[in-house]
């Protein structure tokens, strides 16, 4: 569907997979676009029960290609109509996580049912250093996974958070050896093809509540996301990321 995604279907589940990985994956419009559309593709099918997240080589998701991403607003619409796409949709999504998760990387994941982590696994969301906000719904929805002490840590500070602390805090599903993480992945896919559908759907919609307070959250973040975009203090951490130096903020 786009270069650096690749869909593949599975007895009833969608795999999209992350397919770029000599950027360490990280996505571009058009990549944004084609999960998008298979998300789309999948809510539309009733013969699709689920969807898997997967990304290829060594790393998950290495959030926004930045030189992508600042080149027009056409990656910062692709982005957060994903976001949206994910949020909403209304089958259970799985994930099977390696490597880097920087970013979108790791708040697509909180929209995701079952979260399967690599031991190397590693979670970042380092807005703040970016002069930006958080996307997502993460600012809402990391506080009620892992505590706010937790979602400071990396809200506030960037700091990532590896995989054994991300299990302890309640972010991913389970830790798996590496070299079995997608076909565990898969086998629980598998296993949600099994449940009764209706149950399944019922059950999904109430643990994950009033979908009006997400979205309401997802917009105020998206408002604030332009906003911030356009500071000096954006300007400035993108401009030190490019030139690979330490920002300098005033006060």
């Amino acid at each position: 569907m786009s270069e650096g995604i690749a869909i593949v279907e599975n007895q009833g589940v969608i795999e999209i997979h992350i397919d770029r990985p000599d950027k360490k994956n990280a996505l571009t419009a058009d990549m944004y676009r084609a999960m998008t559309a298979a998300l789309a593709d999948a809510s539309a099918r009733d013969e699709i029960g689920a969807v898997l997240f997967a990304g290829k080589g060594d790393a998950f998701c290495a959030g926004n290609d930045l030189n992508d991403f600042m080149s027009g607003p056409q990656g910062g619409e692709a982005a957060f109509a994903f976001i949206r796409a994910i949020a909403n949709f209304g089958k259970p999504a799985v994930a099977a996580v390696q490597g880097l998760a920087v970013g979108v990387g790791t708040t697509m994941l909180f929209h995701c049912d079952l979260v399967y982590a690599a031991p190397d696994a590693r979670f970042t969301m380092p807005f703040v250093n970016l002069g930006i906000v958080p996307e997502a719904g993460s600012s809402l929805l990391a506080p009620a996974t892992m505590g706010y002490a937790k979602a400071a840590s990396m809200l506030l500070l960037g700091e990532p958070m590896d995989a054994q602390t991300a299990d302890h805090a309640g972010f991913v599903t389970a830790i798996v050896p590496a070299d079995a993480l997608l076909d565990h992945a898969r086998k629980k896919a598998a296993l949600l093809m099994t449940k009764p559908p209706g149950a399944l759907a019922a059950t999904r919609r109430l643990m994950k509540g009033d979908p009006a307070v997400l979205n309401q959250r997802i917009e105020e973040e998206a408002r604030l996301f332009r906003e911030t975009l356009a500071s000096d203090e954006a300007r400035e951490a993108f401009a030190a990321f490019f030139e690979k130096r330490a920002p300098v903020f005033r006060r």
